[in-house]
């Protein structure tokens, strides 16, 4: 019982002010591969994987305390805070899993696991288009060619469906079905493991269709890679689809735009089309509205407040 501090204060040798897997000792490679085990989306396991050896390479030689791990979170407060925050819940997480493998017991767990994120003062709004901005940059991919089609799907399905980029990735032809008479992309599996149904708005599906018939895809990977001579290829990372997205976006003159910033502009453009918070929700996958309501920010109406209709 109570192993982790100690496995913890073990040093990697050669010392190396910001290790990586490689230099890990092995008490220290089985905790981080006890947390990698336990986390599903390999975004989040990356980021983990950081914040661990990170961790173990300020421990050096100490062991792992609540002081030490106040004094670890000090030297984050050049990081932006959700990236403090995120290597918090790595800790937290393989606590939590040391914990439930009985090397640590509950109460010093607790102990470990009680350290406050980093607050964030405001809400980060990030980016996202209007609906003049959002026509001009579907109009982008030249749809005569094929890799055209394919990079018009792309835009579609992420500012039309708000899927997330990997969702997007993994995508697969057979995914696009018909219920209650319209097309949809049913039972995705997105962020924590949460599964939604999203309706394919026609338009968008016609964008489907067009792609579909010149790459000849009838089963697998719905996005594909498209070589200089217009052959299809395997399936494209998600990562090539965020480039795909910001290339787009530098043709209309907007930069540092992601992939992620069209999932929010289908969710300003849905609030602004009158959409329920509530569908909104659905449409996203998030767990809860008030985590939807973070996510559209608050905009004043000046030109119709709402005290305008007091009736006084």
């Amino acid at each position: 019982m109570n192993e982790v501090p100690a496995l913890l204060a073990q040093r990697a040798e050669p010392h190396d002010p910001d290790p990586g897997p490689a230099v890990l000792t092995q008490a220290q490679a089985m905790l981080c591969q006890m947390v990698m085990d336990a986390v599903h989306s390999p975004n989040t396991r990356r980021n983990y994987q950081k914040a661990l050896a990170d961790l173990f390479g300020f421990c050096a030689g100490r062991p792992l305390t609540r002081r030490l791990l106040f004094e670890y979170r000090a030297t984050l407060d050049h990081l932006a805070p959700v990236t403090v925050n995120v290597r918090l819940s790595a800790i937290r997480k393989m606590i939590g899993e040391a914990k439930r493998n009985g090397m640590i017991g509950s109460e010093e767990a607790a102990n470990l696991t009680d350290i406050p994120n980093h607050r964030q003062k405001g809400t980060r709004m990030g980016n996202w288009l209007n609906k003049e901005q959002t026509r001009e940059l579907l109009a982008v991919p030249d749809r005569s060619t094929l890799k055209g089609k394919r990079d018009y799907v792309i835009l579609a399905l992420l500012v039309g469906c708000a899927l997330r980029r990997r969702e997007l990735a993994e995508l697969t032809f057979s995914g696009v079905q018909m219920r209650e008479g319209r097309w949809v992309l049913p039972d995705l599996r997105g962020k924590g493991g949460r599964v939604r149904t999203i309706a394919i708005p026609l338009w968008v599906k016609h964008g489907i269709d067009s792609w579909t018939a010149g790459a000849k895809i009838e089963d697998g990977r719905l996005i594909r890679t498209v070589s200089k001579g217009g052959k299809v290829g395997e399936e494209l990372s998600d990562w090539a689809i965020w480039s795909v997205v910001e290339q787009s976006a530098k043709q209309i003159g907007i930069k540092h735009f992601g992939a992620h910033d069209l999932r929010r502009t289908c969710a300003k453009l849905c609030r602004k089309a009158g959409g329920d918070l509530e569908q909104i929700k659905f449409l996203l996958g998030h767990s809860s509205i008030q985590t939807t309501e973070r996510y559209l920010g608050s905009q004043q109406e000046i030109a119709i407040a709402v005290n305008d209709s007091l009736g006084l």
